[in-house]
């Protein structure tokens, strides 16, 4: 026997520990099933071959190894496929070679195809996921590798026959162990996947290719690819859509719709990503003929076809409809949606498909797009985009489990950012809306004509959308008198204030003075010095005198005994006192602290007046010291470190003047009625009052979802908060729509813009937009994303329909 891979070794071990947990578990099955049965013929059947198995349990393990094992050296080899043909060419026959298969052979093979069903319907993810790391082992056929549910039903059906020649007692075994084995396959199969993952190998991405034999130009004309007649008849109702030649993605581009045709590839269909080094969906495989459809259909003309109310889809005569560009839209004209193709081609999709799963798939994603088109909250002219992703989130859905599982996936990703960015803009007729529809035409046109069965393109895609926004929105408050520009000075001002008061505090804390001296120098003198610094026109005499403003006021209330002292303390007191208002009229400190200040500072300089003075030693010593920390220059930008995720609580409230707070727009807690009630907001519907869970957007039968979908409102919304987004803020008594248009480095302050013609902007801290968010005032304007909304939906929809039947 040939000495096998390591890597299917190690997972043959495993499916012998699956099978001798199946067999312990069979065994109590038959004695569980004997004590529950009505007839004795049946009980005494079931407890004799409970006995058998007992006695050759270990036969039975042993057996089933050696079949595996042996499976596995007699498989055909990946390497014995010749170049140009995925397979290799099958043996010439001699016809004294042939013979008849007898009956015994004939119920073997049944058997196993049975069985090899049973075991494989437990499994299907799982399965399709050890299917793909088969393409990364050498020696191996991806197609009939040794792990296969038939190969493992085979050395079932072999170790079965080991234990007992009676047949009754066969045929007992047989199904009791079927079931037991099924039971322990899906973790079985899960355990392999995780064990090649570990061993480092890497998924195969999908592969297109055509039949055995084929030449390129068999394959062009009339020829098959992936099994697939070019001339069937089951796609007579895409006119034109049939030749490669004719829609072959891009004009003069290597890729066809066929999947992938290149004009380098020997036999006419290149690789889609095939090695390591491709980048498909999770590196699950779809059917070639089923993608080859889904491409066809694609790049059919019958996309942009008007909706004659097909697969449920709503019809509003508002809505602007196609001129037959599938990329373009008439203005002015009735609004007809795009038909739901998967609905109209449900049939074929279906017959190129390969098991149940992907069947119920293709009717679940058809139903989602059934919600998608009939949404409220999404703008029609942006569903007719978004109507032409149905395929590509289809081939999303087929090829990778985490479709349904994870929010983060890049196609959930790209089609809920352009749903909820669309829900921001009023009128896409004008600017800005126009650009971004036509940006999104763009997008869509480059997924759906180019290769979308690969994860960078919808990553690529996201980045340029993300980036068109940004630049979108910075253009806008730049055209308001650049806000954001004038937010970002102060808060990187204040940024400077907060890391020069902690260097001052530092360098300060081994100074014998006064505490609330102390406060002031390192909380409000630093911000003076901060503005000086950064106000490179201040005359220069006062920005000295600022500077030395620290030390002068520190020895000011330093007591005085000689008359010489209190003399020089009462000439110097006026300039004092002169460049320490100077000082805080440059901030705008408040009266109110000011106050407050003095009226501690007048009776120390009283109490200097009295007391036992300093020695000229000590004096000096002080000075000297104090010279020292405000002789430090105040951080410039570049010493400021990176942005923290954290937001600083930072007040911009008393930093600007009344002209530069009217013009951010910026919100106080004096400008919200905090005791008002918040009114209901009549435009939502009833299902939208409540959050959704991650149980209303998991389908039975799916992988569930791993994530609640983010909160539309509540003290939690401030974390999910996005640039470009639409969202609702009850302000005077009314509930008005706002779009976030900037957030900065820090996360500290927030810029709003509303209004359609005349734009205006709203300016708060993080903690004014904590505070709204956890009273209710601010939430999303859409409760879900699209895509959760739909499913929700759907859900719904196939419960109500289940309770029918």
């Amino acid at each position: 026997m040939n000495r096998l891979n390591p890597h299917v070794d190690a997972a043959l071990q495993r499916v012998r520990l699956a099978a001798e947990q199946a067999a312990e578990r069979g065994a109590e099955g038959l004695g569980l099933a004997a004590l529950s049965s009505g007839q004795a013929k049946r009980r005494d059947a079931l407890l004799s071959a409970q006995f058998i198995f007992r006695k050759h349990q270990a036969l039975f393990s042993q057996r089933f190894d050696q079949s595996m094992r042996q499976q596995a050296a007699e498989a055909p080899s990946a390497g014995s496929a010749s170049p140009g043909n995925a397979r290799a060419a099958p043996k010439a026959t001699q016809w004294d070679e042939l013979s008849l298969m007898d009956d015994d052979q004939v119920n073997t093979l049944v058997a196993t195809d049975r069985i090899g069903l049973a075991l494989g319907h437990q499994s299907e993810w799982e399965l399709r996921e050890v299917n793909s790391y088969m393409g990364d082992i050498p020696g191996v056929d991806e197609d009939r590798h040794p792990l296969r549910p038939q190969a493992v039903a085979q050395a079932l059906i072999e170790a079965v026959n080991a234990v007992t020649d009676d047949p009754d007692t066969r045929q007992v075994l047989t199904d009791e162990l079927t079931r037991a084995l099924a039971l322990e396959m899906r973790a079985c199969y899960a355990d392999v996947a995780g064990l090649f993952r570990s061993r480092g190998l890497r998924p195969q991405d999908l592969r297109v290719r055509a039949v055995a034999g084929a030449t390129r130009g068999q394959s062009l004309h009339g020829g098959t690819t992936s099994g697939v007649p070019l001339h069937d008849s089951r796609y007579a109702t895409l006119p034109g859509a049939l030749h490669p030649a004719v829609h072959g993605g891009r004009a003069g581009g290597p890729h066809s719709v066929a999947g992938g045709f290149h004009g380098g590839s020997p036999d006419g269909y290149a690789t889609t990503g095939g090695g390591p080094a491709g980048g498909g969906m999770g590196g699950w495989s779809v059917d070639p003929q089923l993608m080859d459809l889904m491409r066809r259909l694609a790049m059919s003309p019958s996309v942009g076809m008007p909706s004659t109310g097909s697969g449920g889809l709503p019809m509003n005569s508002q809505w602007q409809g196609w001129d037959g560009d599938p990329g373009s839209y008439v203005e002015g004209g009735p609004i007809v949606l795009p038909p739901n193709l998967i609905h109209l081609h449900r049939d074929e999709l279906r017959q190129a498909a390969s098991g149940s799963l992907d069947h119920m798939v293709i009717d679940v994603v058809a139903g989602l797009f059934d919600q998608i088109l009939s949404d409220a909250k999404l703008p029609p002219l942006m569903a007719q985009q978004i109507a032409r992703l149905q395929l590509p989130v289809l081939r999303a859905a087929l090829g990778d489990r985490s479709f349904f599982s994870s929010r983060r996936h890049p196609v959930r990703r790209l089609v809920n950012r352009i749903a909820t960015l669309a829900a921001a803009y009023d009128d896409f007729t004008d600017e800005p809306g126009k650009s971004f529809l036509t940006l999104v035409r763009e997008l869509i046109q480059d997924v759906v004509s180019g290769d979308f069965d690969r994860m960078e393109l919808y990553e690529s895609k996201l980045g340029q959308l993300e980036q068109f926004i940004q630049d979108q929105t910075a253009e806008t408050l730049k055209s308001q008198g650049d806000t954001a520009a004038l937010l970002e000075r102060k808060e990187t001002e204040l940024r400077l204030q907060r890391r020069y008061m902690q260097q001052l505090q530092q360098a300060m804390s081994s100074v014998d003075m006064r505490d609330f001296l102390r406060d002031f120098l390192t909380q409000t003198w630093s911000e003076v010095l901060v503005h000086a610094s950064r106000h490179p026109d201040l005359d220069a005499a006062l920005v000295e005198r600022l500077r030395n403003m620290g030390r002068d006021l520190v020895l000011s209330v330093q007591p005085k005994t000689t008359p010489q002292q209190r003399q020089g303390f009462l000439a110097a007191l006026p300039v004092l006192m002169r460049t320490l208002n100077e000082g805080l009229d440059l901030v705008r400190w408040p009266e109110p602290d000011r106050k407050k200040f003095f009226a501690e500072l007048l009776p120390a300089h009283a109490d200097s007046l009295k007391g036992q003075a300093l020695s000229p030693l000590e004096y000096n010593l002080l000075a000297k010291q104090l010279e020292s920390v405000f002789g430090m220059a105040p951080p410039r930008e570049q010493d400021l470190p990176a942005a923290s995720a954290a937001p600083l609580d930072l007040d911009l409230s008393e930093k600007l003047s009344d002209e530069e707070a009217k013009r951010l727009g910026l919100m106080e807690d004096a400008h919200v009625d905090w005791d008002g009630h918040v009114d209901i907001d009549l435009d939502l519907g009833a299902d939208e009052h409540q959050p959704l869970l991650a149980v209303d957007i998991s389908i039975d039968g799916l992988p569930a979802a791993e994530e609640a979908p983010s909160p539309p409102s509540g003290e939690l919304l401030i974390d999910h908060l996005q640039i470009g987004t639409a969202y609702r803020m009850h302000r005077d008594g009314d509930w008005i729509k706002v779009r976030l248009a900037h957030i900065s480095a820090t996360r500290s302050f927030f810029i709003f813009t509303h209004g359609t013609k005349h734009q205006e902007t709203l300016t708060m801290t993080s903690r004014m937009l904590h505070k709204l968010c956890e009273v209710g005032r601010l939430r999303a304007y859409e409760h879900a994303h699209l895509l959760e909304r739909a499913t929700a939906r759907a859900r719904q929809q196939l419960a109500a329909l289940g309770a029918k039947h």
